[in-house]
């Protein structure tokens, strides 16, 4: 019963492609920013205004080890997830994990008018996601068991791909009960700080 953790650079579709594949393979999709953003009861945007990069990724790496923990399901994770090498532990040792990949021209359409994106208002957008990929594209491909392209790729041919990859490496796909999938309903207020910074670089 091996669950799928989709990582990735913002825009790559970890979204997109974890809802039509948990879909397709009759797992619970998880979204590690939403989740958070549902525990916390306000935007990343916000945790970040009150506690700062480091506190967001505090609630990041507790959240990654909750839902790690959580049989036959497909995980989408924010795109700085794997700078903490404790999130990369979790995630390599407790499911598959799949690497998607996209260029920046294509990078860009897609989130370009993203507002929840602000990284993105500066005077170059482009060089900003060539910088983060320079610096993860390592960290990404070393965690990754393997990776897919979606550029320019319809849905359908992705989970494809994946599935196709999934058989070929014998891993085991089989939902888990439901009620071992859900979540404490745990609140989590926000900390005012003075450790304020830039949005997280999702």
């Amino acid at each position: 019963m091996t669950s799928i953790f989709l990582v990735g650079p913002m825009g790559s579709g970890k979204s997109t492609v974890g809802r039509a594949l948990a879909n397709k393979i009759g797992y619970q999709f998880l979204d590690s920013d939403r989740e958070i953003e549902a525990r916390c009861g306000v935007d990343i945007p916000t945790i970040f205004d009150y506690e700062g990069e480091a506190g967001f990724r505090d609630r990041e790496s507790r959240m990654i080890d909750e839902l790690t923990r959580l049989p036959g399901i497909v995980l989408a994770t924010g795109g700085g997830s794997i700078l903490r090498e404790q999130n990369r532990e979790h995630l390599n040792s407790r499911g598959h994990v799949i690497l998607l990949q996209v260029d920046i021209k294509e990078q860009l359409r897609r989130v370009a008018f993203d507002s929840s994106r602000p990284l993105l208002k500066t005077d170059d957008p482009e060089a900003r996601l060539k910088s983060l990929m320079e610096e993860r594209e390592p960290i990404y491909k070393a965690v990754a068991d393997v990776e897919i392209s979606t550029d320019s790729r319809r849905m359908f041919h992705v989970v494809t791909r994946i599935l196709r990859h999934l058989k070929k490496n014998n891993v085991t796909l089989e939902a888990a009960p439901k009620e071992k999938q859900e979540l404490k309903a745990i609140k989590e207020p926000l900390k005012k700080t003075t450790n304020t910074s830039q949005n997280p670089n999702r």
